[in-house]
């Protein structure tokens, strides 16, 4: 029996609370299971390898949770958790994942509306049904809807992350039986969000393929949409529409490219008027390059095949000469256990080093960020008395001094310019007031990168993919502000943010911006966020020269430096 992992069992725990709280049990039971989740996201060993009395001696765990944690060890599961998920109905649960609906609120709707799934709740939210409820309102109503919407738009998508793991099974099951087996479609572009996971098996017999695929039980064929060489189904748990072409292995070549592209590439006239399509279904090709070579272009990366101007640039022969992880240098905007990390600083800084890295930057969260465990001034300089011996002792490894101050309502920095100035770099993220207009929200970015000590800019958007949009702003004006205060623009590469889209990332390097590629880690496992924020930077097609964090430890030493007497000569 697999063992069950530390993020399975705190899942569990923390679901048991929201149901308690759901079902109005009382508070301090709700609290016994909402106070355990905390202490166990910060613990590093697996509690599988731990024994009962060790796990009840844990911070914040007594006897009773710890038998609880036992059962889901030993069962996958523990009572509680049972018995309230079958007085539970399963649209209820729904109801619960919608960005701004809590326990007590689902509970009011499901007691005093009587609905009990979210489609029932949007269509009251349609016919003014809600704001009429006591507690909600009009302006409550619209972002309840708004919610529901986009979960509604995103069902049976997956992110990029999510679907790796499902994707290299169903490859690899079918490469035990057909040697050429490769994703097509998004998969193989690496885009953010896979709405259909795409594959290209090359085979002479079809219907070979397909009785390999009927037999996987996770996959749920739709016959009628199947064809001679194109199977369709789904992904049965998560709804994930799944498609496998099938072509003779002499014709593999034409068909991993034509189904990897969008139309806008494969389907756009060239210099002599023909397509990629065209060319690809003309003859037989033995690789994806030769077809590039037949159409007079240099070979187009996966990741750039989306129709926005990359064929204009392989038919010249300047296509950017993508990042690859190897060129990562260092790894900033990192937190610890001085704000609301698993890792100590420590631990952070060893972790990084043994991978390879020249630094890292340690950012953890600035003092209005009191839901994260934000540092007061005295605490950063004990953080900072740490880095300078942790400095001498892994050298010339360093640990650079930074923060992730937060950008209050009106753009200002949570620290005065002498504080400020402590650090070695800053970090500017938006962590509230997110439902801003538009203008608003730029507003404020424009006055938090017009800080002299502003050294980069957190997560433009706020988005966390599929679960809520990111806030609207004026992308253009954010990033031609930042080329002009010379502000690093980040790739959070935190696969639930991702932020900036990039779909940007091609303008800002256009105006000169650098981008650094941030894994925004809160544990050290965090670190290998950094080949999701990889990927979104070819996308965009981000280059080692003007990622800001492939340069090497004297370069990004001294701009920090020469940053920050600058902003002093500002203040």
């Amino acid at each position: 029996m697999e063992k069950t992992d530390n993020k399975t069992i705190i899942r569990q725990l923390r679901l048991a609370g929201t149901l308690l709280e759901l079902h109005g049990e009382n508070q301090f039971k709700i609290r016994s299971y909402t106070n355990a989740v905390f202490p166990l996201e910060r613990l590093e060993q697996p509690l599988y390898q731990m024994s009962r009395e060790e796990i009840s001696n844990l911070q914040g765990i007594g006897k009773s949770i710890a038998a609880n944690i036992q059962e889901i060890l030993e069962t996958g599961t523990f009572p509680l958790l049972e018995e309230l998920l079958a007085k539970t109905p399963e649209g209820i649960l729904r109801m619960l994942g919608i960005k701004g609906l809590g326990p007590k609120k689902v509970q009011q709707i499901w007691q005093e509306m009587g609905i009990e799934d979210p489609e029932a709740l949007l269509q009251a939210c349609e016919e003014n049904k809600l704001a009429k409820v006591k507690g909600f309102g009009a302006k409550t109503q619209e972002t309840i809807k708004e919610a529901l919407l986009f979960a509604k738009e995103n069902q049976g998508r997956l992110r990029y992350a999510d679907c790796l793991p499902i994707a290299e099974k169903l490859k690899g099951l079918l490469l035990q039986k057909f040697p050429n087996v490769e994703w097509a479609g998004e998969m193989r572009r690496c885009m953010e969000v896979i709405t259909n996971l795409c594959l290209v098996v090359g085979h002479e017999d079809a219907t070979e393929v397909w009785e390999e695929l009927n037999n996987f039980s996770e996959l749920q064929a739709e016959t009628s949409c199947c064809g001679p060489y194109a199977w369709r189904g789904k992904l049965e748990e998560i709804q994930l529409p799944v498609e496998v072409h099938v072509a003779a292995p002499a014709h593999f070549a034409s068909a991993l490219l034509i189904f990897t592209g969008t139309d806008a590439h494969i389907g756009s006239p060239l210099a002599n008027g023909r397509t990629l399509l065209q060319l690809a279904r003309e003859k037989e090709y033995t690789t994806e390059e030769a077809i590039y070579q037949e159409a007079g272009l240099a070979w187009v990366a996966p990741e750039l095949r989306e129709g926005r101007g990359e064929l204009e640039l392989a038919a010249e022969d300047k296509l950017p000469q993508l990042i690859q992880y190897p060129d990562f240098k260092g790894i900033l905007h990192n937190h610890s256990t001085y704000s609301d990390g698993k890792n100590t600083l420590r631990e952070m800084a060893a972790y990084c080093r043994e991978l390879g890295f020249q630094y890292v930057g340690m950012s953890d969260h600035s003092q209005s960020a009191f839901y994260a465990g934000g540092l007061q001034i005295e605490r950063v300089r004990q953080q900072h008395k740490e880095i300078d011996a942790l400095n001498q002792e892994l050298a010339p490894f360093r640990i650079f001094k930074g923060i992730e101050s937060d950008i209050l309502a009106d753009g200002s920095l949570d620290y005065p310019a002498d504080q400020l100035a402590e650090f070695d770099f800053i970090v500017a993220s938006i962590h509230g007031n997110l439902n801003m207009s538009l203008q608003k929200a730029t507003d404020r970015l424009l006055t938090a990168i017009a800080n002299p000590f502003t050294t980069i800019l957190g997560h433009p958007t706020g988005r966390l993919l599929l679960r809520r949009a990111g806030y609207p702003i004026d992308h253009k004006a954010v990033i031609d502000a930042c080329a002009a205060h010379g502000v690093v623009i980040e790739i959070n590469a935190n696969p639930w943010r991702l932020d900036i889209d990039w779909r940007w990332v091609s303008y800002a390097l256009e105006q000169g911006v650098w981008i650094s590629v941030n894994p925004d880690a809160h544990e050290t496992a965090g670190y290998h966020d950094m080949y999701f924020g990889m990927l979104a930077g070819r996308k965009g097609g981000l280059t080692a020269e003007r990622c800001f964090n492939a340069q090497p430890l004297e370069v990004i030493a001294k701009h920090f430096e020469q940053r920050k007497q600058k902003a002093l000569q500002q203040t």
